[in-house]
C-alpha cells in the first residue's frame, strides 16, 4: 500500500483516502508547487515578490500556505474528469473532486517529477507533472489507455481552476491562435505609484493543450452549474462545453475532447499552465514546452535536482533513514538554500541556517549567503531581522518586528562553513556595512556582533528578548524592555565559545579570551537566576516573572532552555541528569519531543501570541521539529548517542500505513512540526503540519553528516568520530570532502575499550587525518568499542 521504490527515489501510495493531505513538491528557482495525492495544489512564483496564479475562488489572505493547509471542493487544483459516453459514468483523476472509487490509484512522487496512475472500468489514466529548470511552467502528461477487449467512446476533460484572481478586473477567453485559454486580471492597486510598479507584473494565467479540443468553457460557474464539481452540469446528459467566456467571473482552463479507443489503444495530450505577461510570452513557453521535445527538458530539470542530492550515501540498518538521508533529505535542504523559500527578504535566522546544510551541497552558496549577511549588518555590530536579495525590495511581515538571535547564527553558519570547506581566505573578506561605507573583515564582522549581543544585557548579565528571540511569536516577554531570553543567554554563551575557537586559531587571544570570560559570566548568570531546581526557566517577563518553571501550570518546561544549556556546557552532570529525566516525563511522545509542555490554553499576555495559538500547534507546545533538532545536536555533544537518534528517529514519518495514516503526510520531507500536546488533545497528537519550509532539514543533515557518521572538517584535516545508536552493530557510508572521497565502514567490538581508527589499511594514531589530499580515495575502518 505505501513502499518507497526505485531503490528510495520514488514513493508510492495506493490509498487516496489514507492520508488526505499527502503531497509532495517540485520547484525552481522562480516557482514551487506541492501537489496533493487527490489533485490539490499549491503553486506560487516570483514576479518578483511571490504571487500566486491559480487562486481560491475568495480573497484570501496573503501567505504562502497555512500550517496543517485545509482543502475544499473550491481549492485551486488540477483536475482530469473521464465521462464514459455510452454508459455516462464520471470519474476524476487523480481523485477529487468526484472521489470515485477507483479500481486502481497510485501516486507515485519522484525526485524530479510527480507522477500518478489511475484505473477505472476497464480506463487507465496516466498524469505526470514536470516543470522546466528556468520558466514558471507547469507542463501536464496524460496518456489515456483502453484497457478492456472493446471499444470505448470517452470524453477528456481538464479542468484547471484559476479562482478569484482581481477583484477589480478578472476575465478569460479561448485564444484559437495559441490553443489555450487565456485567464486575464488586473492586480488591484490604490496608490498611483503602484500602478507603475503593477502594470509589469504577469496579470495573465493560461491553459494551454498540444491539440485542439472539441469544445471548451472559461466561466467556472457554466461549467460547474448546480451539479457542483462532483458532477458538473455541463458534463451531465452527455452535455458538451458550450464555449463560453467568463465576463467579471471567476474563469478556468476547461477543455473537452471526445475519443473512441479501440482495444488496447491509448491516446496522449500534454498541457502548460502558468503565468505570463502577454500573449508574446505564452508564444514562447508552448512552442518550448507543447511543441518541442519533452525529454530534454525533463533531463534537465532531473539533473538540477540531482546537482543538490548532497554529498552522503548511507547504509545503515535503518532503510527507511538511508532513503531519506540519501535522497529526500538533500532535496529539501537544496529547495531551502537554491530558492531562499521563494521570498526576496528571508528572515535572518533562515537565510544563515539554510546556508548551514547548503555547505554540504553547494558551499559556495553559504560562502555568499554570508558575505551578504555581513553587507547588511549595521556598524554597531547588529546583525538585522531580514536579509534583502533584490535591491528594490524591502522588509516584510515579521521582518519588521524586532528580534534578539541573528547574531548567534551568523557565528554558527561561519564556523561551520569553514570547518567544512577550510576556506578561512573567507574571514580576510572586507565588506561594507549597511550604514557605513567602511569596511571590515568578515572576521570581524562576526567578532562585533557577538560584541553588540554582550553588550545588549541587563543588570543581570542577561539578554534582553526585545519582541522575539527564535521563538517569533513569544513576542510580549520583552516587548516594554526589560523582559530577558533564557535561551539567548545560553546560545549567546554557545555562540561566544565557538567563536572563541576560530579567533584562537586566527591567532587572536585577546578576542578569544574576551569571548570565553563572557561566556563563563552567561553560564553564571544562566545557572544562578534561570536554574529552578530541576530544570532552565526559559526566560524572565518585563514584570521579572521567571516562566517555564516548575510552578507553571502551562508552559512549564522548554525544550530549548535544556538543549542550549547543554551546548553552553552550562549543566553540570547533576542538573544534566534532572533535565533529561523531565525531558523523558514531560516533552517525549511517540512523534519526537515536544517543544515545550503542558500547550497554553488561553492567552498568557506576559508571554505573547504563541499562547494564542491552539495547543499543540506550532510554537504551542507542537513537537516543532527544528526545536526537535537542537536538542538532537545537544545530545549528540554531550555523548548521549542513543537519545540523540531516536530524536531524529522519531522526527521522521515512516513509510508504514499506519504511521502516514496517523502524521497524514509521506515520507518525503521533515515538516516543521507535528501536533503536540500529546496529553492534552491525543486525538490529533502527530499530526504533521505539511510544510516543508524550515531549518530543522539543514540541522538534521548536518547532524547525520557530522555526528551520525561523524566525518566532519577540522582545521586542514578532517575528525572520524562516529556516534551511531548501541543497536547498530556496523553501517557504512561514503562522502565528499574537500575534494576527496571517504568510503568508512563502522563496526562494533565487544573486545574494544576505545575506538581504533585504520585509514588505508593503516591503523590512525587517534581519529584525526592530518591533511586531506584533494582527488584520493580514503578507504576508513572504525571499530567502537561494542
Amino acid at each position: 500500500m505505501t513502499s518507497f521504490i526505485e531503490n528510495g527515489q520514488r514513493f508510492r501510495l495506493t490509498d487516496p483516502t489514507l492520508a488526505p493531505n499527502a503531497a509532495s513538491y517540485l520547484w525552481n528557482r522562480k516557482m514551487m508547487i506541492q501537489m496533493s495525492a487527490r489533485g490539490y495544489a499549491v503553486s506560487q512564483y516570483m514576479d518578483p515578490e511571490p504571487r500566486k496564479y491559480a487562486h481560491v475562488p475568495t480573497i484570501a489572505a496573503q501567505t504562502f500556505m497555512q500550517p496543517e493547509q485545509d482543502y475544499f471542493p473550491h481549492h485551486p487544483g488540477r483536475f482530469f474528469y473521464i465521462r464514459d459516453n455510452e454508459t455516462g459514468k464520471l470519474f476524476s483523476a487523480p481523485y477529487e473532486p468526484v472521489r470515485a472509487k477507483l479500481d486502481r490509484f497510485s501516486f507515485e512522487p519522484g525526485l524530479s517529477d510527480i507522477r500518478w496512475v489511475i484505473e477505472k472500468d476497464g480506463v487507465r489514466v496516466e498524469l505526470r507533472l514536470d516543470l522546466p529548470v528556468e520558466d514558471v511552467a507547469e507542463i501536464w502528461s496524460v496518456r489515456i489507455t483502453n484497457l478492456t477487449d472493446g471499444k470505448k467512446t470517452l470524453s477528456f476533460v481538464p479542468f484547471f481552476p484559476v479562482g478569484y484572481s482581481s477583484w477589480m478586473n478578472r476575465g478569460g477567453h479561448f485564444d484559437a491562435d495559441l490553443n489555450a485559454i487565456v485567464c486575464t486580471s488586473v492586480t488591484p492597486y490604490q496608490k498611483v505609484e503602484q500602478y507603475f510598479k503593477n502594470k509589469h507584473l504577469k496579470d495573465i494565467t493560461f491553459f494551454a493543450a498540444d491539440r485542439k479540443p472539441d469544445h471548451f468553457e472559461v466561466a467556472q460557474v457554466a461549467f460547474e452549474g448546480e451539479g457542483g464539481l462532483h458532477n458538473p452540469s455541463a458534463l451531465q446528459d452527455g452535455g458538451h462545453l458550450a464555449g463560453g467566456d467568463a465576463s467579471y467571473e471567476n474563469p478556468a482552463g476547461i477543455m473537452q475532447w471526445d475519443l473512441v479507443l479501440k482495444p488496447g489503444a491509448r491516446e496522449d495530450f500534454r498541457f502548460v499552465f502558468g503565468p505570463a505577461v502577454d500573449k508574446a510570452e505564452i508564444m514562447v513557453l508552448t512552442e518550448s514546452y507543447l511543441r518541442g521535445a519533452l525529454a530534454p527538458v525533463r533531463q534537465e530539470y532531473d539533473r538540477y535536482i540531482r546537482s543538490g542530492l548532497g554529498t552522503l550515501a548511507l547504509r545503515s540498518p535503518d532503510d527507511d533513514l538511508n532513503h531519506f538521508v540519501n535522497y529526500w533529505l538533500p532535496r529539501q535542504v537544496f529547495y531551502h538554500g537554491d530558492t531562499h523559500r521563494l521570498t526576496t527578504d528571508p528572515q535572518t535566522r533562515n537565510y544563515l541556517q539554510d546556508g548551514l546544510g547548503m555547505i554540504f551541497i553547494a558551499p559556495e552558496r553559504t560562502r555568499a549567503a554570508l558575505l551578504r549577511t555581513a553587507s547588511q549588518q549595521f556598524f554597531s555590530g547588529k546583525v538585522p531581522d531580514g536579509i534583502l536579495l533584490r535591491p528594490d525590495t524591502e522588509l516584510k511581515y515579521i521582518n519588521q518586528i524586532p528580534h534578539t538571535d541573528h547574531a548567534v547564527w551568523l557565528v554558527i553558519a561561519a564556523k561551520a562553513y569553514i570547518e567544512e570547506t577550510g576556506d578561512r581566505a573567507v574571514l580576510a573578506e572586507n565588506v561594507a556595512w549597511a550604514d557605513s561605507e567602511e569596511e571590515a573583515t568578515l572576521y570581524e564582522h562576526v567578532t562585533r556582533a557577538l560584541r553588540f549581543l554582550a553588550g545588549e544585557v541587563d543588570e543581570r548579565n542577561l539578554p534582553y528578548i526585545a519582541q522575539g528571540d527564535w521563538c517569533d511569536p513569544m513576542n510580549m516577554v520583552g516587548y516594554k524592555g526589560r523582559g530577558v531570553s533564557g535561551w539567548l543567554a545560553e546560545a549567546a554563551s554557545y555562540a561566544m565559545t565557538t567563536w572563541a575557537d576560530m579567533c584562537r586559531a586566527e591567532n587572536d587571544s585577546e578576542a578569544a579570551g574576551w569571548l570565553e570570560r563572557e561566556a563563563g559570566k552567561l553560564n553564571d548568570s544562566i545557572n544562578h537566576y534561570l536554574w529552578d531546581g530541576k530544570w532552565y526557566a526559559r526566560g524572565i517577563t518585563d514584570d521579572g516573572v521567571a516562566f517555564g518553571v516548575q510552578t507553571d501550570s502551562e508552559g512549564r518546561i522548554y525544550l530549548n532552555a535544556q538543549s542550549w544549556a547543554f551546548l553552553a556546557g552550562a549543566a553540570d552532570g547533576d542538573k544534566r541528569a534532572s533535565m533529561l529525566r523531565a525531558i523523558d516525563e514531560q516533552l517525549d511522545t511517540p512523534y519526537g519531543a515536544a517543544m515545550f509542555a503542558p500547550a497554553y490554553t488561553a492567552m498568557r499576555d506576559d508571554v505573547g501570541r504563541v499562547t494564542q495559538k491552539w495547543p499543540g500547534n506550532g510554537e504551542n507546545g507542537a513537537v516543532y521539529n527544528h526545536a526537535a533538532a537542537f536538542y538532537a545536536a545537544s545530545l549528540y555533544h554531550i555523548g548521549e548517542n542513543d537519545r540523540a537518534y531516536a530524536v531524529l528517529s522519531k522526527m521522521l514519518t515512516r513509510p508504514e500505513a499506519k504511521d502516514i495514516a496517523t502524521r497524514g503526510q509521506l515520507p518525503l520531507y521533515l515538516p516543521n512540526y507535528y501536533r503536540g500536546a500529546y496529553y492534552q488533545y491525543p486525538r490529533t497528537a502527530g499530526r504533521s503540519s505539511n510544510l516543508f519550509n524550515t531549518g530543522t532539514a539543514s540541522w538534521y543533515y548536518r547532524l547525520v553528516i557530522e555526528r551520525l557518521c561523524g566525518l566532519r572538517g577540522d582545521g586542514d584535516g578532517v575528525v572520524i568520530a562516529p556516534q551511531p545508536p548501541a543497536e547498530w552493530e556496523s553501517y557504512q557510508f561514503s562522502r565528499a570532502f574537500r575534494g576527496a572521497t571517504f568510503d568508512v565502514e563502522v563496526k562494533k567490538d565487544a573486545a574494544l575499550e576505545g575506538p581504533v581508527v585504520v585509514v588505508d589499511a593503516e591503523t590512525l594514531g587517534g581519529n584525526r587525518i592530518e591533511r586531506i589530499d584533494a582527488g584520493k580515495h580514503y578507504s576508513i575502518l572504525v571499530r567502537l568499542p561494542g
